[in-house]
């Protein structure tokens, strides 16, 4: 066994990812404090070919040095809108027929093993703040919301490691 070299992985260009269909999924960041966090979106969204990030509040935009230290590069393949309220986001994407979903443990949630992506619905996963998570005003628009199942005391993840595990379901089960 060996490792693969970066020119066998068979990666595509620039302007071939921009052109390979993508995941009807977007993922919407309720003010991401950390530019790093931020980061770390666009690239596992590059990695599972998302839609797009929206971009919301006090969430990091590019061009940012410490967004690009995680992203790699990212920012430049992933689209993305900046929206100075998660409200208007929200709304905007419910007009365009996108169902909103909370990543939140709140009453009613559907954990992820139990989730199925329908292939003829376009989505939108809300992730919020690294302390306060995602706001009520925008909880109290969603249509649903997800949990990701935990064991440890903790219950609670890194809100860029979450959005790893909720981008690899829905590429899973979308794909």
């Amino acid at each position: 066994m060996r490792k693969l070299l970066n020119d066998e992985l068979g990666r595509p260009s620039l302007e071939e990812y921009a052109e390979q269909q993508k995941l009807p999924v977007v993922v919407v960041l309720d003010n991401v404090r950390s530019a790093q966090n931020v980061g770390s979106f666009f690239r596992t969204a590059d990695a599972f070919g998302i839609e797009r990030i929206e971009l919301c509040g006090i969430s990091s935009t590019p061009p940012n040095r410490e967004l690009h230290k995680t992203a790699l590069g990212a920012e430049m393949s992933v689209a993305w809108r900046y929206h100075e309220s998660t409200v208007e986001c929200l709304e905007q994407l419910r007009a365009d027929g996108y169902e909103l979903l909370a990543i939140e443990q709140v009453e009613g949630a559907t954990m992820l093993d139990k989730f199925e992506a329908q292939r003829d619905k376009r989505y939108a996963l809300i992730f919020g703040n690294e302390v306060d998570g995602v706001s009520d005003e925008a909880v109290a628009m969603v249509d649903g919301a997800i949990e990701i199942p935990q064991v440890g005391i903790k219950h609670s993840l890194n809100v860029s490691v979450a959005a790893g595990v909720l981008m690899w379901e829905a590429f899973r089960q979308l794909k």
